[in-house]
């Protein structure tokens, strides 16, 4: 299938920025899809290529079926928009999203979340167990960071630790964040951790204590999938395939 052609880039917006524009949008119309919203909260954003120090997000009122290319907000790690869009954001996801860049220039791509999987494990202490293999992806990589206060600089910072001990933190007492240098393997991240808080969530409720797996088989998956994260491939066949997903159902995120 031929992807859909995108609108021409505004005057403003060099090609590489308008490509991480179009892959932006395309993204929070998959986690529509995918049914990782909570209104207007929540929140992915992509560091701007070429531009370290600026990152694109969404226009805090639109709802992510509504999300396009141009409508996303172009920000600097000091909080301000810059560029021909102008608008309102969610401060409280500028505190995480520029906490991240700023601690990780490794760092490409932050998706955050409030799915009632992700949250749900976020209130119990350490509450995801090595009981499944959608754990296994995710369990070496796993960082806890405590609860703080939304939108302050003393959070900004603590999300910076946190997030310079692995790529899929569970936010206690709140939901779920993957961060990663691309947008396919952050996405790849969040889906497993998402799969693996249902999962725990669902042996909670059966009355028996589950399956641990044995601590050999819990290295083992570690160190295989510690390298597959590192390839420039991780999750890019997941996100070609949501990617033509989307471009054939709606097409207008391309805007």
């Amino acid at each position: 299938m031929t992807p859909p052609a995108s609108a021409p880039p505004p005057t403003d917006t060099s090609p590489a920025e308008w490509e991480a524009r179009c892959d932006l949008a395309a993204l929070y119309r998959i986690v529509e899809h995918l049914g990782w919203t909570d209104l207007l909260e929540t929140h992915m954003s992509v560091r701007v290529p070429g531009e370290p120090g600026t990152f694109l997000i969404n226009h805090h009122g639109d709802l992510f079926h509504e999300i396009t290319a141009s409508g996303l907000l172009k920000m600097d790690l000091d909080g301000r928009v810059i560029g021909q869009r102008q608008g309102r954001y969610n401060a409280a996801g500028f505190t995480i999203h520029s906490g991240v860049y700023r601690a990780r220039p490794d760092v490409n791509c932050v998706m955050h979340t409030h799915t009632r999987a992700g949250a749900g494990v976020s209130l119990v202490r350490r509450g995801l167990r090595p009981i499944s293999q959608d754990a296994l992806h995710v369990y070496d990589d796993l960082v806890y960071h405590p609860y703080g206060m939304p939108a302050t600089r003393e959070e900004c910072d603590a999300l910076g630790v946190s997030c310079q001990q692995g790529g899929c933190v569970i936010l206690q007492n709140h939901g779920l964040m993957t961060v990663g240098a691309t947008i396919p393997g952050t996405l790849r991240r969040l889906y497993l951790l998402e799969r693996a808080c249902e999962l725990e969530l669902i042996a909670r409720t059966l009355g028996e204590p589950p399956i641990l797996m044995e601590p050999a088989i819990i290295a083992a998956a570690a160190a295989r999938y510690k390298k597959a994260r590192a390839t420039p491939e991780y999750g890019v066949p997941e996100w070609d395939a949501l990617r033509r997903m989307i471009a054939a159902q709606e097409a207008d995120y391309l805007r």
